[in-house]
């Protein structure tokens, strides 16, 4: 069974349509990434997973049980952390942490400990002083400091280093490799490949893509323009080249193209027999991606807070 089943999820703010007939699955020790631009519904759909939102239609089971209905039993078998944390500015980055925690039975202490050093938080400090970064370690140490079944994280990194962010990376590939599982709903398409499974992709409340990393290998070619100053006739036939293009300016040309990821070190190989003088390597970002694969330019259909 699914620890996570949503069918044919419809959800409207007024004239406006968040989600249209979305599908998504998480099973048992499965890490998902739930990948979409900034306003394609993907907090909307967590927030009527937790049931915070009550659906217009369609079928949302969480743990086989209805989370409108039975959202506080269904809870205590979770973790959850928000893109954006609100704490309660009196009490201490450890009260909030320990609050939390207390929430689904005794908590680790010794977990906890080790996690306050990993995320470099001081929890001696008041709420009120912390930074987004530190506010978003609070929610990530509390939920990782429990041993939960479902680990709901929505856009976890926000406001996060470079250097936490690997630490963030670390802790899901523990929960993973303890069998747990994972929604990781991100707008960040690197993000996503570290650490995720499978992957659901979301355009305007739809699921456009669905499937394992190695399945949707096709959006992850990146991005080459080199100038060279030999013949770059051959290079669009390269295996793994696609939508070249090639222009000469004052005896150079400049070869533009996209290539499979696998492929990308034999044709910079073949590249370097052509008197490089310029290159660039680009990963696909998530705009970039959605204008190669969907058509148009990323777009919801309604901008803005209420839709996300």
């Amino acid at each position: 069974m699914n620890l996570i089943d949503i069918r044919g999820l419809d959800k409207s703010f007024g004239s406006a349509k968040a989600l249209d007939g979305l599908d998504l699955a998480v099973a048992p020790g499965e890490v998902r990434g739930f990948l979409g631009p900034n306003g394609a519904g993907k907090s909307t759909t967590i927030r009527v997973l937790l049931g915070l939102l009550r659906p217009n239609a369609g079928q949302v089971r969480l743990f086989g049980g209805d989370p409108w209905a039975g959202a506080v039993r269904l809870h205590r078998r979770l973790a959850y952390v928000p893109g954006d944390v609100t704490l309660w500015p009196n009490l201490t980055g450890g009260e909030a942490i320990d609050y939390l925690t207390r929430l689904r039975g005794a908590p680790d202490k010794k977990r906890k400990t080790e996690l306050l050093e990993r995320f470099e938080l001081d929890p001696t400090k008041k709420a009120r002083t912390y930074s987004k970064g530190n506010r978003q370690k609070v929610a990530l140490v509390a939920a990782f400091a429990v041993d939960a079944e479902l680990y709901i994280l929505d856009e976890p990194t926000s406001g996060l280093d470079p250097l936490m962010e690997a630490v963030f990376t670390e802790c899901v590939r523990e929960l993973k490799r303890h069998g747990r599982s994972v929604l990781l709903s991100s707008h960040i398409l690197s993000e996503v490949e570290k650490i995720c499974d499978t992957v659901t992709i979301i355009r305007a409340g739809r699921a456009v893509e669905s499937g394992t990393l190695p399945e949707l290998r096709h959006l992850t070619r990146s991005r080459v323009v080199a100038t060279v100053r030999g013949d770059a006739s051959a290079v669009p036939a390269l295996a793994g080249v696609h939508d070249a293009t090639l222009n000469t300016s004052d005896g150079a040309v400049t070869v533009a193209f996209d290539v499979d990821d696998s492929a990308i070190g034999a044709v910079v190989s073949r590249l370097a027999a052509l008197e490089v003088t310029a290159m660039t390597v680009t990963p696909p970002s998530l705009e970039e991606l959605f204008l190669r694969h969907y058509g148009d330019p990323v777009a919801s259909p309604a901008e803005g807070a209420a839709v996300r």
